[in-house]
This record gives C-alpha cells, sequence and structure tokens, in this order.
C-alpha cells in the first residue's frame, strides 16, 4: 500500500506542477494590437470588405481549435464525472507500475535454484540449502525454505508446509489485480453514466430553448461522448495490464509446482539413502 501511494503522489506531481506554470503570455500581444486600432481609427472607412472577408476567416479559427482541444479542454467539456474517471486512471497506473516492479523483483532462474538446491542436498548440506533460499528473493525460494524447514519432521510435514507457503505467496502475487479489475469494470460505467448525463443536459436544454439549434445541444452531447471515450480508454489498458498479470502469476505457480516436486524428490532420495 505504501508503494501504491508513493506511485499515486509521483503521478499527481507533474498536473499539479503544469496548473502552476501556466502562463498567459497572449494578453499583452492583444493590448499592443488593440493599441494599434485605436491609433489607426482613422481609416476605418476602409475596413467594410477586409471584415465580410476576415469573417469565415474567423470562424474557421474556432473549428481548428475544437477539432485540436488539448486535454485539458476535454476534460473540461467533459463534466463532473471525468474526475472520478481521473482517480480511477491514477489509482489503475499506480498499481500496474507497483505490480511490475514486485514482478520483475520475484522473477528469477528457476533452474539454475534447482541445480544448486539439489547440489546441496546431495551433499547431505541442508544447512546450505536453507542458507541458499535465504539468500534468493521470490515465490520459489519462499517456499523451498518453509518445506526445508519442516524437514526434521517427514514429508508430509514438509509438503504441508510448502502448501501453506505458496498460499501465502499467491496472496502476495495476487494483492492489487483486484484494483485493476475494478478500474477496468468501472470506468466503462462511470462513462456511461457521464453519457447519460449529458443527454440529460442536452434534452433539458432543447425543453427549455424556443428555438432549436444545433449549439444548445452540443454541449451536453459533447460531455456524453468525451465520458464514454475516456471511460473505454481507461478500462482497455488497464484489463490488459490485468490479465498480462494473471499469465505471470500462471507462470510463478508452475514454477513453485515444479520446485516443491523437486524439493520433495530431494528430500525422499536422502532418506532412502540414510535407510540404505
Amino acid at each position: 500500500m505504501r508503494n501504491i501511494l508513493m506511485v499515486l503522489l509521483l503521478l499527481l506531481a507533474p498536473l499539479a506542477f503544469a496548473q502552476t506554470t501556466q502562463g498567459e503570455p497572449e494578453p499583452v500581444e492583444e493590448t499592443t494590437e488593440e493599441a494599434e486600432v485605436v491609433e489607426g481609427e482613422a481609416p476605418v472607412t476602409e475596413p467594410p470588405v477586409e471584415t465580410t472577408e476576415a469573417a469565415p476567416a474567423e470562424e474557421e479559427i474556432p473549428r481548428q481549435q475544437s477539432a485540436s482541444m488539448d486535454l485539458k479542454d476535454l476534460f473540461i467539456a467533459g463534466g463532473v464525472f471525468m474526475w472520478p474517471l481521473l482517480l480511477s486512471l491514477l489509482l489503475g497506473i499506480a498499481v500496474t507500475i507497483e505490480r511490475f516492479v514486485t514482478y520483475g523483483k520475484a522473477q528469477q532462474n528457476v533452474a539454475k535454484l534447482l541445480e544448486q538446491l539439489g547440489g546441496y542436498i546431495r551433499k547431505g548440506d541442508l544447512q546450505g540449502a536453507e542458507d541458499l533460499c535465504d539468500r534468493t528473493r521470490g515465490p520459489v525460494a519462499a517456499i523451498l525454505r518453509a518445506g526445508l524447514l519442516r524437514r526434521d519432521k517427514g514429508l508430509e510435514d514438509v509438503e504441508k508446509a510448502i502448501e501453506s507457503s505458496g498460499s501465502i505467496e499467491m496472496a502476495y502475487l495476487e494483492k492489487g489485480l483486484v484494483v485493476l479489475a475494478s478500474v477496468s469494470s468501472i470506468a466503462p460505467m462511470l462513462g456511461f453514466l457521464g453519457t447519460v448525463s449529458g443527454m440529460i443536459r442536452a434534452f433539458a436544454e432543447i425543453a427549455a430553448a424556443k428555438n432549436v439549434e444545433a449549439s444548445l445541444v452540443a454541449g451536453g452531447i459533447q460531455e456524453a461522448l468525451i465520458t464514454t471515450a475516456a471511460g473505454l480508454i481507461i478500462a482497455i489498458p488497464i484489463q490488459m495490464a490485468n490479465n498480462y498479470f494473471i499469465a505471470r502469476i500462471g507462470g510463478f505457480v508452475t514454477d513453485m509446482e515444479e520446485a516443491s516436486m523437486f524439493l520433495v524428490d530431494q528430500l525422499a532420495d536422502m532418506e532412502h539413502l540414510k535407510q540404505l
């Protein structure tokens, strides 16, 4: 949980920095242009033709701006439901990064570990095998160490210790996946809820207006589309990350099963040699 909170703070820092560093250089240029217009009031008789020609140019500029809205404008146009969508996005990214780091640390060369472990057991150096598991991080080394700690109580206790340790390691590996699954399912629902809210606002404006124009319903329809797109954009990569992590956990489970069988077989062979 501490790692997830740290990742969330790192993700929120650029947003706060971007808001504080937004300058307003344009008003200075506009004042200078207005000053020039005021000073040039004498040739007011010439611009009639220019004003008629400038009208379409002024209409084209807003269209280009609306077609290339930045993230801040899209967020504002999306309405109030963009805030829970942003929160779910940050939470999903934080958990994804934390799981990537965790699985990267847990990944190990199982074949090399089992080869070294078998060498210690065949020599009869079980303490050395236990020390090897202590020096190695990851779920495979953890269950092997749990089994070696019960080596003096028989193979049945060794198997039970491995099963118990495997359950603990599985819980650790699956931590956070519930959050990813929740984000991938809730984000589209929030997007659809924003769609309904936007359509309600659009029809309310139509009902309140005497003359229906496209500009009246544009805001509500834009809000509906933005929230729907945002919900899907959040849900798709988070769901892909969740599926990827589930596949990684399947690989860890296979490695743990292979290692547990190897340890039990090695201990059984050692007991058999002692009886001979």
